[in-house]
């Protein structure tokens, strides 16, 4: 069995006193050794010895919440019309061109889907609409997803095969756009209206699932993700997710959150026979959704919207679920043992989502439930003090901040709600442990950019967005680190360089906590996954390596 020291920089632990040792030794799979160099080096004779040269070694990030791999959906088989910084979107114009172009690709008569569109950020500030998609291609059905996932437009042939015609009525918790005479515009709001075509397996098969699932995690191992997270599994993507892990290690370790609706079934009927027996992708939490999304002002708040939408008067948003549907659901999956993540994005949708599992708590005490909230974009500190009693966990969208973080405070939620997004600040003071995410492909994997953003708190016009919600560079990564692995039980196996975890490490080329104004300037040189290095980057692959010889 191979063994490797490394030394010779910053080591940033991430274990419970953040301790900041002189070297540690990796052996097989797993760090063996932490400590001074000498004693290392005597619980690893023989091994080789990597010196950082004054890089930082840190442990693997973890991603705490995402749709793994949506991202390479998005990029192989969708039309990308994702705008600047991501894409190169600007206009519906170039949306247009972009979807003429995939419609001349395929067949007549096949999907074409336009996914990562934000009309926030295209000149005319709106989305497109069915008789302009019609124009595009009255031959194929075309849909265009947004970027939330939250809503989308389809054009005339679209509406059709997905059923919805001029007096086909509103499903509970969704919309069917219409204009001022009531006639469909294509616009089609929450999962309820979506159906299949909001899931992320719409058009999927195996074959391009698993040409995407490798696209995918060569991006996220080259951030230095070894952890991600598909966490809207549904029944068809838990197939596809099962036929990968049967084939062996897929070079990056997956936890998957089944939707609440097949349970108990899934558990019940078709694990113990489907679903290998393997380390590398394993079921997690059961997942619900409560609300929407800010951008589509679906997501549901106690207090209206800062401004109104064009042609609307300010409104507080959509609830997915009614009250006694996700008592019901939270009280299922609680009793049957499993731990909870629910998407809330407006305060009331937290409300109700902490009303349920104290209802839960209350009739069947758990003792370390670890249910989550995810997002939590807009929570107030009484909500905070009944996570921390509750013994409910956050993952926090802060990306928002730089991403849209203008738009919440100028039009969304104003300027005093949009200052606590994301208020990690105020949880920290609570005592309520969270994560941070990214929510791939609703923004792109980025760990290192994300935690400059929870630390510095800036938008994309260099705006200040609550400078009382900052948190240490060291609270943030541990957040990307050792707290994602909290929050979904792997504690134990991952997210801290400690002995006996596995060996999932990742180098970069200057200390995150040295200057914290610069994180985003950080870069990544290196990620060891399982004590192998799996990605280096050209510009700081490590090559000082020496084997020493017994006792050195």
């Amino acid at each position: 069995m191979s063994a490797t020291i490394f030394t010779g920089g910053p080591i940033l632990t991430m274990d419970a006193a953040n301790s900041t040792p002189e070297a540690v030794g990796i052996a097989g799979e797993r760090i063996v050794a932490v400590g001074p160099l000498p004693d290392v080096r005597v619980a690893l004779p023989g091994a080789r010895e990597i010196d950082l040269a004054g890089r930082t070694l840190i442990p693997a990030f973890i991603d705490p919440h995402g749709h793994f791999p949506d991202s390479a959906f998005v990029t192989l088989l969708r039309a990308d019309l994702a705008s600047p910084p991501r894409g190169g979107c600007r206009t519906l114009a170039d949306i247009f061109a972009r979807l003429r172009a995939k419609a001349a690709e395929t067949p007549k008569g096949d999907w074409v889907m336009g996914a990562a569109l934000d009309e926030t950020l295209l000149t005319e500030g709106r989305m497109p609409t069915r008789d302009e998609l019609d124009a595009v291609s009255s031959d194929h059905p075309i849909w265009v997803i947004h970027t939330s996932g939250h809503c989308g437009v389809a054009n005339s042939l679209a509406l059709a095969r997905h059923g919805v015609g001029e007096d086909t009525p509103d499903p509970a918790g969704g919309r069917y756009l219409r204009d001022a005479g009531g006639r469909l515009t294509g616009g089609i709001e929450g999962l309820s209206a979506m159906g299949e075509m909001g899931d992320t397996h719409f058009l999927i098969d195996a074959s391009n699932f698993r040409r995407c699932f490798d696209v995918a995690r060569e991006e996220y191992i080259s951030h230095g993700v070894t952890l991600a997270q598909n966490s809207w599994t549904a029944q068809p993507l838990l197939d596809l997710f099962a036929e990968v892990a049967a084939a062996g290690d897929p070079g990056i370790d997956l936890v998957l959150l089944p939707i609440a609706e097949i349970e108990p079934d899934f558990s019940t009927k078709g694990l113990g026979t489907r679903w290998p027996e393997q380390a590398h992708v394993t079921l997690g939490p059961r997942k619900l959704l409560t609300d929407g999304s800010f951008l589509m002002r679906t997501a549901w708040l106690t207090e209206p919207y800062h401004t109104g939408a064009p042609g609307k008067a300010p409104d507080t948003g959509l609830p997915y679920m009614d009250r006694e549907t996700l008592f019901a659901e939270v009280r299922k999956l609680h009793d049957l043992g499993f731990q909870i993540h629910t998407h809330c994005n407006g305060d009331a949708a937290s409300d109700l989502f902490l009303d349920a599992v104290e209802a839960a708590t209350a009739a069947n005490p758990r003792p370390d439930h670890r249910h989550t909230i995810i997002h939590g974009q807009v929570m107030r500190q009484d909500q905070l003090a009944r996570c921390a009693a509750l013994g409910v966990t956050i993952s926090f969208f802060p990306a928002h901040v730089w991403f849209w973080g203008d738009k919440h405070h100028d039009e969304l939620l104003g300027p005093e709600r949009a200052a606590n997004i994301s208020p990690a600040a105020w949880a920290e003071a609570a005592g309520v442990r969270f994560t941070i995410h990214n929510d791939a492909s609703v923004t792109p994997t980025r760990p290192l950019q994300l935690i400059h953003t929870v630390v510095n708190r800036r938008t994309q016009s260099g705006r200040l967005l609550g400078d009382h919600q900052r948190v240490s560079a060291l609270s943030a990564l541990r957040a990307h680190t050792i707290d994602a692995a909290w929050q979904v039980f792997q504690e134990a196996e991952r997210g801290s360089i400690e002995t006996g975890k596995l060996a999932d490490l990742a180098v970069l080329d200057a200390n995150p906590l040295a200057k914290p104004e610069n994180i985003e300037n950080v870069q990544l040189v290196q990620t060891w996954r399982r004590g192998l290095p799996i990605f280096a980057a050209e510009i700081g692959e490590i090559n000082t390596t020496k084997r020493i010889g017994a006792g050195a």
